[in-house]
This record gives structure tokens, C-alpha cells and sequence, in this order.
């Protein structure tokens, strides 16, 4: 399998002393990995480390083999993300707004473009009204919508279904699996155990900034596993 985007024993600590350590994780062609765990077990500082948005005290991240401070635009570009909330401009329009991620992601046909992924989210009422008159769930999708409508060869979403209704999520989940039936590396976090259980590939634990093992997407009473895994850690941590 192609191997995308690959963390080696990356670490980032904060002054706290907080932060992620030793990360190992891959994401490779047409495959779902979702990232689980508990509020500030760092999911979301491991997706910065992954978009060069942060850079580890030690250990690499390559994207497409490429070390992420020294990746060229081309490698760039073949991303999508959205981290933590969606990057907008309140004052335009979701169209505007979209045209401009179109055209900083380096697309030939704007318009074009625009139009599928408006379609594909249900955006149509929506794309003329400006982004900070738009509800939360709103505010997500048009976020999403910038993510994805480039046809990135790389998705990377923190918490993508936050605050969408579930006709939403629905529409989420059937973009992201035909997306990584096309060969896109996809990692996903987020809270909701059996939403993500649906579409991945593989499921790992995150806790207390560590990756501590993953769960089969089959699994039966996956939140009681998941809990259990946290769980134990927290005790072997403890002695």
C-alpha cells in the first residue's frame, strides 16, 4: 500500500509537560483510520504534527515521503483538512469562500469544482448567505466543503460531524467512503464511537498524549472496549 502521510516516533511537549509522545501511525492509499480518545488525549496535537501546523521536538513526519517542513506545494495541495474549527471569512459568502480555498489549492475549473462539492454536502440554500450569518452545523459543512472538493489524495478531519444535523453525517460518511474507494488516505477523529466504527478501516486509542492500541471496527460493545483500554492504561500508568 502507498504509504501517505507517516509519523516516527514523533513528539511534541508543551511547557506543561502535556503534549504527545513517541507516535507512530501511518496513513496509507484508500483506507479509513479513525482516531479515538477522551477530551486532551491529544488527537488533535497529533493532526497538527501531521499538517506541519506544529513541528516535534523529535522523530519525522513525511507526507508522500517527503519530510513535512521541506514538502513541495504539489505535495501540499494533494491535502485536505479541517482541524479543530472551520478556516472561513465570516464577511463573505459560503460560495466566495469556497472559491477562494479552490483557488489557493491551485483548481483549474473554480466554478466547477465549487458546484460538485455544494451539491455533494447539500450547501445549494446556503452558498450566497455569508458564512458568520450560518448556523454551527452550517459553519461545519461549508468547512468540510473546502476540505474535500479538491479531491485530495490526503483527508485529514478533527471532530468532522461537530454540530451536524444527521442527514450531515450521513452525507459525510457516503463522501468519505467513496473518497477512500477512489485511494484516498483518510484519518478521522472523533467522540462517536459507532459513527466512526462504520466507515474505518482501523479504530486506534489515543491516551494521555500515547497511542495505546487499536479496536476491530466489529467489535461488539465497542465503547465498553474502548473504555476498558483506557482504563487499564491509566492504571499501568499509575503504578
Amino acid at each position: 500500500m502507498t504509504r501517505a502521510l507517516v509519523a516516527s516516533g514523533a513528539t511534541r511537549v508543551f511547557a506543561n509537560g502535556a503534549g504527545v509522545f513517541d507516535l507512530d501511525l501511518e496513513l496509507t492509499a484508500g483506507r479509513i483510520v479513525a482516531l479515538v480518545g477522551l477530551n486532551g488525549a491529544g488527537k488533535s496535537t497529533l493532526m497538527r504534527l501531521l499538517l506541519g501546523m506544529l513541528r516535534p521536538d523529535s522523530g519525522e513526519v513525511r507526507l508522500h515521503g517527503h519530510l513535512v517542513a521541506e514538502a513541495p506545494n504539489d505535495a501540499w495541495a494533494q491535502v485536505g483538512h479541517l482541524v479543530e474549527y472551520p478556516l472561513t471569512y465570516p464577511e463573505l459568502s459560503a460560495r466566495r469562500n469556497l472559491q477562494l480555498s479552490a483557488r489557493l489549492r491551485g483548481v483549474v475549473d473554480i466554478d466547477a469544482t465549487v458546484g460538485r462539492i455544494v451539491t455533494e454536502l447539500a450547501l445549494e440554500q446556503y452558498t450566497s448567505r455569508r458564512v458568520r450569518a450560518l448556523s454551527l452545523g452550517n459553519k461545519q459543512r461549508v468547512g468540510l466543503a473546502a476540505a474535500l472538493q479538491h479531491d485530495p489524495s490526503i483527508i485529514v478531519l478533527d471532530e468532522p460531524t461537530n454540530s451536524l444535523d444527521p442527514a450531515g453525517v450521513i452525507r459525510l460518511r457516503e463522501s468519505l467512503l467513496r473518497r477512500a474507494g477512489d485511494g484516498a488516505a483518510i484519518l478521522v477523529s472523533s467522540h462517536h464511537l459507532d459513527e466512526v466504527a462504520r466507515i474505518a478501516d482501523r479504530i486506534v486509542v489515543m491516551n494521555a498524549g500515547r497511542l495505546i492500541g487499536e479496536l476491530e471496527p466489529g467489535t461488539p460493545e465497542i465503547e465498553h472496549a474502548f473504555f476498558e483500554a483506557v482504563r487499564i492504561d491509566d492504571e499501568v500508568a499509575a503504578r
